[in-house]
């Protein structure tokens, strides 16, 4: 079992929802239920599903939740892209997220490593 609160990975998830959630509250109003609803729900999955992981039994079963936090991560960041093709976000906005989500998935690629070295 691991203390994912001490994981720099779920901390910066963690800030990453917040983040999204204010960016996506200046969306229009009829994307509540499409594109936002589903960013938030993406960026909600990554440090979810990392703390949920570290309460399982294994580490096959921590690197089975870091694969869904990954996905979630290129979810998001497929989002991302789509909120500056859609022009809800700036360039610099975009380019924030993505750098932000870039450091994530490789975090998130590390961790999983490091518990298939133990």
């Amino acid at each position: 079992m691991h203390q994912f609160q001490e994981l720099k990975v779920w901390q910066k998830g963690r800030v990453l929802v917040k983040e999204i959630y204010k960016a996506t509250h200046k969306f229009p109003k009829d994307e509540l239920f499409g594109i936002t609803s589903q960013m938030r729900r993406s960026a909600v999955s990554i440090p979810a599903n990392i703390a949920e992981g570290c309460g399982r039994n294994s580490d096959k079963e921590l690197n089975r939740f870091l694969d869904i936090a990954n996905g979630s991560a290129f979810e998001l960041e497929t989002l991302v892209i789509l909120c500056l093709d859609l022009e809800f976000f700036s360039q610099e906005i975009f380019e924030s997220f993505g750098s932000k989500l870039n450091e994530i998935q490789k975090m998130i690629y590390g961790l999983k490593q490091s518990t298939l070295k133990s």
